[in-house]
């Protein structure tokens, strides 16, 4: 009889430990992504609330609010490349203090597409307009981000946008996207929030990790078969 496998063993045994580990792992990550997706369904499905209301709610994300900005249809914007249901363009972003809050919003008032060269007018008032936002919350953009130019953006930087529009004091870090016309004047701003962009594709890992797992355990089990049949011939 020769001597157990324990080099095999050895090696084998930890590698399953690993696999199987990562297999349960993303069982975890899936359960916490669907109670994302369900969470944020819930949110999205719930009527629009007054600013103070929704603010005083907690978490934001993908919550709609009543939002009073005074001046908000004629002040001054800068520019966020995008893509619109696959057309280029690009994004306005305007400053908003709302009413009875001491901090700046800044508001999403919708996509302008390329073909159009003209944009709403930029006049000092504060006329008070009433909209329906949605807050979302974006990742700060990276280092490799093109630096804005000549007032248009690439990426969506918060606070450097705040500070393009001369802004003072605190700014929220959340973005919010008008979701009713800010400007119903001018058709060709389309406003609108992105779809959610929630990717699940976990349960595939966990097969693959659990699969790898079996494969492992039945290529183990084959060589010791071998073995054991080399003994007894």
């Amino acid at each position: 009889m020769k001597r157990f496998p324990w080099i095999l063993t050895a090696l084998t045994v930890p590698a399953l430990i690993l696999l199987i580990g990562l297999g349960v792992w993303q069982v975890e990550r899936l359960k916490w992504k669907e109670g994302l997706i369900a969470a944020a369904d819930a949110a999205a499905a719930m009527p629009p609330a007054p600013l103070d209301q929704v603010l005083a709610e907690g978490d934001l994300e993908f919550r709609k609010a009543l939002i009073v900005c005074p001046g908000l249809a004629s002040a001054p914007y800068v520019e966020l490349q995008s893509i619109h249901e696959g057309q280029a363009g690009v994004r306005l972003i305007s400053a908003c203090r709302p009413v009875g809050q001491d901090f700046t919003l800044l508001i999403d008032r919708g996509f302008v597409g390329d073909e159009v060269s003209v944009r709403p007018r930029v006049i000092e008032t504060t006329l008070p307009l009433v909209m329906v936002g949605e807050f979302r919350t974006f990742d700060k953009p990276g280092a490799m981000s093109p630096a804005p130019r000549d007032g248009r953006f690439y990426a969506r930087d918060t606070q450097a946008m705040a500070k393009a529009l001369n802004v003072t004091g605190p700014v929220r870090p959340e973005a919010v996207f008008a979701i009713t016309a800010v400007n119903p004047e001018f058709a060709a701003l389309r406003p609108s929030a992105p779809p959610a962009a929630f990717s699940n594709n976990h349960f595939g890992y966990a097969l693959t990790w659990f699969g790898l797992a079996i494969t492992l355990a039945g290529f183990y089990v084959a060589l010791l078969r071998r073995r054991n049949k080399k003994d007894l011939s």
